[in-house]
């Protein structure tokens, strides 16, 4: 299998899921022509059986075969929600570790995505939907649970010499209420881009 394939099939497994000009943007950037280059790949993938449709509306969202998702999940746009972080990092310099929803130990922190980007480390909220304030405080307890119990030093992406607690950072529309007195940084951004052309709002 070329390695294209074995790529897009990756990520498919990756983020669950993919629209198709998240693949053209992710797997086809230097391509004159993207988007026509993605619909010939993906034909050939779903006539191997290699792929399927998670949503038949156009553009297509495709996912690995046998897909991890219902045809009518509500986590789709969530995923693609994901994705787009990751192109619009992708835009500005490629992420050097991009995790999709990383698992931790019961309690401790559930991030939709971890990042070593830009020379940090992030831990993401993408946030598509309001939480109440007493949803936010148990979030940021079970961060709060992580620092303090130390096992972040632990995590393979580490440097040997000076030992990091991820920034948090939220992605979303409308401001999140963040407790004072927090031992670490939290960064709140409307968008990746936001993030780098102005100060976004800290915590």
């Amino acid at each position: 299998m070329r390695m294209r394939y074995r790529a897009i099939l990756s990520d498919l497994e990756r983020f669950r899921c993919l629209a198709r000009d998240d693949i053209a943007a992710i797997h086809f950037r230097g391509n004159k022509a993207p988007i026509k280059a993605t619909n010939e790949v993906m034909r050939r993938l779903r006539d191997r059986g290699e792929v399927e449709l998670v949503t038949s509306s156009a553009p297509y969202v495709y996912s690995a075969r046998p897909s991890p998702l219902r045809k009518d999940s509500q986590k789709v746009p969530h995923y693609l929600a994901i994705a787009s972080v990751y192109r619009e990092m992708l835009q500005i310099s490629p992420p050097r570790i991009f995790q999709v929803e990383p698992k931790y130990e019961k309690g401790l922190p559930e991030p939709d995505i971890f990042t070593i980007w830009a020379g940090r480390a992030f831990w993401i909220e993408v946030q598509r939907n309001v939480f109440s304030q007493k949803v936010w405080l148990e979030k940021f307890q079970r961060y709060i649970n992580f620092f303090r119990n130390g096992r972040w030093r632990e995590e393979s992406w580490q440097p040997k010499d000076k030992k990091v607690f991820p920034y948090i950072w939220i992605l979303s529309a409308s401001r999140v209420p963040v407790p004072d007195g927090l031992p670490f940084p939290v960064l709140q951004s409307r968008s990746v881009n936001e993030l780098l052309s102005k100060k976004p709002d800290t915590a």
